[in-house]
């Protein structure tokens, strides 16, 4: 088996399946260009329908890749500024280092980050420390995989407090047009998803989740069709009755249109329905 992906990414196909094509509520822009000397930059900017707040953020990334280094910087309109540099297959095969920091001018506060993390066949770990004198916590995951099956384990561990603050576990099985997911997180709250993709153009997604102590179930069905090479149809739906339609066409290569809506169901008549318009641009 090849390496198995992170915990975080466990999962992934059936989320993205319900998440992507998908923008209610909101009108996006987003704008990807790489200059000649090969510094990648990412525009990102969006307005809530609903609230009239718009938001926007700006990433600039460069690359050395003889010394395996990654530097990433980032600011955003809550005026918050960022920076990570990471070392990827140089210290070891497969080991990641880096180091990620924020800081806000206005206040003065300032945040820190160390991660690392070990990827090798039938293996992925990795181990995340903030850096705060009051007793950093510590982020911790594993997931181990052979013929299919994967395995994950997360927690976060308080050192002020000396506690466990997450406490996860997951199982899975991974074939090449289908996927299997559960999870238990702190001993509460259950999930599970399927991911199945029928053919080149059809895949589909069921995802099922529930509280320990509570009868409130949450179920989900979507699916994605890819008409051809330039236009995709998105469509979901939950056991709230919450139906959520997405359409995106790719007007030229580099631009992309998508538009999407959410309809509550049970109250269709009065309203309150979305809608949300995106636009991504890359050169």
């Amino acid at each position: 088996m090849a390496v198995p992906p992170s915990y975080s990414d466990l999962g992934k196909s059936a989320r993205d399946v319900f998440n992507k094509g998908y923008g209610f509520g909101m009108v996006k822009l987003e704008l990807k260009t790489k200059s000649s000397s090969g510094v990648e930059f990412t525009a990102a900017g969006s307005s809530n329908t609903d609230t009239g707040k718009a938001s926007g953020s700006l990433e600039t990334k460069y690359k050395v890749k003889d010394y395996g280094l990654t530097f990433t910087q980032k600011w955003n309109t809550d005026n918050t500024l960022g920076a990570e540099v990471s070392m990827e297959d140089q210290l070891a095969e497969g080991l990641k280092v880096a180091l990620d920091t924020t800081f806000v001018p206005h206040t003065g506060k300032k945040s820190g980050k160390l991660k690392t993390s070990y990827k090798r066949e039938y293996v992925n770990l990795g181990c995340n420390i903030d850096i705060d004198v009051s007793g950093p916590t510590i982020y911790g995951w594993a997931v181990l995989g052979y013929k299919g099956w994967l395995a994950g384990y997360q927690m976060a561990f308080d050192t002020a407090k000396s506690k466990l603050s997450q406490n996860n576990f997951a199982l899975g099985y991974k074939a090449g047009d289908f996927q299997l997911h559960t999870n238990v997180n702190d001993g509460t709250e259950f999930g599970g998803s399927i991911y199945q993709k029928v053919n080149n153009k059809v895949e589909t997604s069921v995802n099922l989740a529930w509280t320990a102590g509570s009868n409130n179930t949450r179920f989900g069905i979507a699916t994605k069709y890819q008409l051809d090479e330039k236009t995709s149809i998105v469509a979901k739906v939950n056991n709230a009755t919450l139906i959520g339609i997405g359409y995106t066409y790719a007007l030229r290569p580099g631009v992309k249109l998508t538009l999407s809506g959410l309809i509550d169901g049970k109250n269709f008549n009065a309203g309150g329905h979305k809608v949300g318009l995106g636009f991504e641009l890359e050169a």
